[in-house]
């Protein structure tokens, strides 16, 4: 039985199927699903531990202000993967302003808590629960988030606020 199918029978069991959406690309084997942001937990836990999603590959966000047809402001992705079948899924929720909160996934998995701060640091989504929630890339007084669609490109005069480095100081 391909565990694909077994894991979205899982999901249907536990959550019914209203409540997240499925997709899959053929030809990649992308498997997404969609789940509501104020259960995003209930349902990484649930892949954790009954689906046996045992790595999380990466999590990182989307900013689709001004994309055509989006109804969202933000996307947060979590990339897991069954180390033993080898299967792979995508869980996404969304998220708008001003409500940016989800609940920490490093009670799950270790390896989400530089993911997290890393995403906090570019795009401002607050994980709650997360044990140490700062900066990781930029100083701690830069003011912002770079890596959404409505920070200037040039950024807002920033640099002066910083020491330069030269190469002999380096």
């Amino acid at each position: 039985m391909d565990s694909t199918v077994t894991t979205l029978e899982k999901l249907k069991t536990r959550f019914g199927e209203r409540a997240w959406t499925f997709s899959e690309n053929v030809k990649s084997h992308n498997r997404r699903i969609v789940v509501p942001a104020d259960q995003v937990f209930a349902y990484l836990e649930f892949l954790k531990t009954e689906c046996a999603f045992d790595l999380l590959i990466d999590v990182t966000c989307v900013d689709y202000l001004h994309y055509r047809g989006a109804k969202d402001r933000f996307g947060l992705v979590y990339c897991l993967t069954n180390t033993i079948s080898g299967e792979r899924l995508i869980v996404r929720c969304f998220l708008n302003e001003p409500d940016l909160t989800v609940p920490s996934a490093v009670p799950l998995w270790n390896g989400a808590d530089w993911m997290e701060r890393e995403v906090y640091d570019m795009f401002g989504i607050i994980f709650e629960g997360h044990p140490d929630l700062r900066r990781i890339l930029l100083p701690d007084l830069f003011e912002g988030f770079p890596l959404r669609k409505d920070y200037p490109l040039r950024g807002r005069g920033e640099r002066h606020n910083f020491e330069r480095i030269t190469r002999e100081k380096s």
